[in-house]
């Protein structure tokens, strides 16, 4: 079967997990509280694309494009973004669920992770240059070998990140963030 084209469609509060999305590229189309759990997306490819609402938690990804994506208020448990497609990935979360999540090896340059909860989220080998971490939680995030320069944690928290094993030339930190930093030295900062 031969993959279709659709574009600036609405998806409203469908449930993919019984009704399978067609397997194609979206151009300029919006997802609304529907449920993509547990489906398989690989191949898929979409493209100016907004999902609100949705549940994506557990869907395959492999060779999946994200060409400036943007996701609000998802539910997005336990995706490896590093199975998508690198080339030309661009996304934005904003108040988005994305616990278990991997990214490794992407490059993340400038990508807005806005009020999300990044908890146990594996940045490990990431160019998170420029990007942002606003009022985000990221408890127990990986970042080994990643790439954060002029990044902006002013309001990000419970993170954990070694200068010595990642490049923070020109990061952005609050004062209440330092103890993020030193960590690894089990000091206490008052």
């Amino acid at each position: 079967m031969e993959d279709i084209y659709i574009t600036e469609k609405y998806f409203d509060k469908i449930d993919f997990t019984s009704e399978a999305l067609q397997k194609g590229e979206y151009e300029q189309c919006t997802f609304t509280n529907c449920d993509f759990s547990n489906t398989d997306l690989s191949e898929f490819k979409f493209l100016s694309c907004e999902f609100k609402l949705c549940n994506l938690s557990l869907a395959k990804l492999n060779h999946t494009s994200f060409s400036e994506v943007t996701f609000s208020e998802c539910k997005m448990l336990g995706l490896d973004f590093d199975a998508c497609n690198h080339f030309g990935f661009t996304v934005s979360f904003y108040n988005c669920l994305l616990n278990n999540s991997s990214f490794y090896q992407l490059n993340l340059k400038k990508t807005v992770f806005k009020e999300c909860k990044l908890v146990q989220v594996d940045f490990t080998q990431s160019d998170l240059s420029q990007s942002q971490f606003l009022n985000s939680d990221l408890g127990e995030a990986v970042f080994d070998n990643t790439i954060i320069e002029k990044s902006d944690l002013r309001s990000a928290f419970n993170y954990s990140i070694d200068p010595e094993r990642n490049r923070i030339k020109k990061a952005k930190f609050s004062q209440a963030g330092i103890q993020g930093l030193l960590h690894k030295y089990d000091i206490i900062v008052e």
